[in-house]
């Protein structure tokens, strides 16, 4: 197989959020890579509250920080240069090239602010294919949300500005996925209609040969080919673009099949509030055998956890009112009375402290947190974004922090960058627990603050569990699309003379 000429490209874009475009693509980018190929992910705008921090200082989603990591390259503000942090459901953060430029409601952004930005993401777009042999995009939502057509820089947008091929993403979990895919060529106006390749169906369970009808159908009415037919596969959902989309209680995350290697499992309890971030904090807890992670927003939930964990979020005030009003913050002051553990990560850590003066996120003024740690937090207009590196509990941590809120730590035992009370622990370091010896020793300490014959395996690492899932995307890709003519369309572009399906666009 050759190598891709510098400065292809191919969109993934998809019938619906949630389609599967985040995890192709991570997909195609490790299968090229396999190949020689030196691939760059790219997304034009995100809309997510998982993101990550890049070693120039940059904010950008976690998504593009994976793909990255599948195309075996540093992760850059180049490669996702517009990423959204919603603050409620009007508004949202505007974070351009890893740096936040303010608050903007969605009419503002769609209402001109976006469609002045295609410059900016179309010259990040060239930096990047300048420099590598080719550029895999994801698209956001849909490239039929013709309401935001006109002001589209993610989807059909930057597909046109840069004459990238697109393959469609269909879940057929969801069913409906022919009409899904027909529907979506359809409402697309000729010019884009003429960069659809084709589509990629995703999470099929059961015998493709069954399938194959309804591929030769639809190709018989777009004139387009399937590239490809993905099993379904459990576990693949690493680095989810959006906390929202949780389903609160009884959501459990992933986490391989392995027995304890001690007598008793550990229960981890993750307290879901309101705007959560970076919850894949606590996919390296998932990751060790005997730990289960589930996902609460009752009180009664947390009584039988031996961890409980406050995760980060985009709005600290909300989440405090939010534990209270619930009984979740009475049932986290007992088990800080009994002894019983708490973890509090930036947001969270932020909640446990005891006053917060915030006229930046929530504008409420002072308020007062839940106490359990000494803590003030003032929340400042200019971000913290930062990689620190540090030592806990006897072993060396890594992190990456996102934060407007600056704490003030006036007692307890240090921890990081926060402190630890007894059984309480705070600290604004996200993808602390990614530090395998240090998730060893915390659990340890967990385990024996809850009484549970708790013993974690001596070789997780964490970052292999990473490689072998980006691996097993590469396999997907490599054993159920085809290579052959996803390369031929990174390449040279989508065949010429694709017809047309009416009605296009109204």
């Amino acid at each position: 197989m050759s190598g891709a000429k510098r400065g292809g490209g191919l969109l993934v874009a998809g019938t619906t959020s949630d389609a599967g475009k985040s995890v192709v693509t991570a997909g195609v980018c490790r299968w090229l890579v396999r190949q020689g190929v030196k691939v760059a992910p790219f997304k034009a705008q995100n809309m997510s509250l998982n993101s990550f921090v890049t070693r120039e200082g940059a904010e950008i989603g976690r998504a593009q920080a994976m793909q990255a990591q599948a195309a075996r390259v540093e992760p850059t503000a180049l490669m996702n240069p517009v990423l959204l942090k919603p603050g409620s459901d009007q508004s949202s953060q505007v974070v351009l090239l890893g740096k936040p430029v303010g608050e903007m409601s969605a009419r503002g952004y769609h209402g001109g602010r976006q469609e002045r930005l295609l410059g900016v993401v179309t010259d990040c777009l060239e930096q990047l294919r300048g420099t590598y042999d080719a550029v895999i995009c994801e698209g956001a939502g849909s490239p039929a949300e013709i309401n935001l057509r006109r002001t589209d820089i993610v989807n059909m947008g930057i597909a046109r500005a840069a004459r990238f091929p697109v393959v469609v993403v269909g879940d057929i979990d969801r069913g409906g996925v022919f009409a899904s895919f027909f529907g979506t060529t359809a409402l697309l106006s000729p010019e884009d209609q003429s960069l659809i390749a084709g589509y990629m169906v995703n999470k099929f369970r059961g015998d493709v040969s069954l399938l194959e009808p309804g591929m030769e159908m639809l190709r018989g009415l777009t004139g387009r080919a399937t590239y490809g037919v993905l099993p379904f596969r459990h576990g693949l959902g690493i680095d989810e673009e959006d906390g929202l989309r949780v389903s609160l209680r009884g959501s459990v995350r992933e986490s391989v099949v392995a027995p304890p290697v001690g007598e008793d499992v550990l229960r981890v309890a993750v307290c879901a509030v309101p705007l959560m971030s970076n919850f894949t904090d606590v996919d390296a807890l998932a990751a060790e055998p005997g730990v289960v992670v589930r996902f609460v927003d009752r009180a009664e939930e947390l009584a039988d956890a031996d961890l409980v964990v406050v995760p980060g979020t985009r709005g600290t005030v909300k989440a405090l009112r939010w534990l209270r009003e619930r009984g979740l913050a009475d049932a986290l002051l007992r088990r800080a009375a009994e002894g019983r553990p708490v973890l509090g990560i930036c947001g969270g850590f932020q909640a446990l402290g005891e006053h917060i003066e915030d006229e930046v996120e929530s504008r409420a003024g002072s308020v007062e947190g839940l106490g359990l740690l000494p803590v003030r937090v003032r929340f400042e207009r200019e971000k913290t974004l930062a990689r620190p590196v540090g030592s806990a509990l006897g072993e060396p941590v890594t992190g990456y922090e996102i934060h407007h809120g600056v704490a003030e730590v006036l007692g307890g035992e240090p921890f990081l960058d926060g402190c630890r009370v007894g059984s309480v622990w705070g600290t604004h370091w996200h993808g602390s627990l990614e530090s395998d010896g240090f998730r060893r020793a915390f659990l340890r300490e967990v385990a024996a603050a809850a009484g549970r014959r708790f013993v974690p395996a001596p070789d997780t690492s964490f970052g292999e569990l990473r490689e072998e899932q980006l691996d097993l995307l590469g396999d997907l890709i490599e054993e159920h699309a085809d290579t052959r003519a996803l390369l031929e369309l990174i390449e040279t572009g989508a065949p010429p003379g694709l017809p047309f399906l009416p009605p296009g666009a109204p």
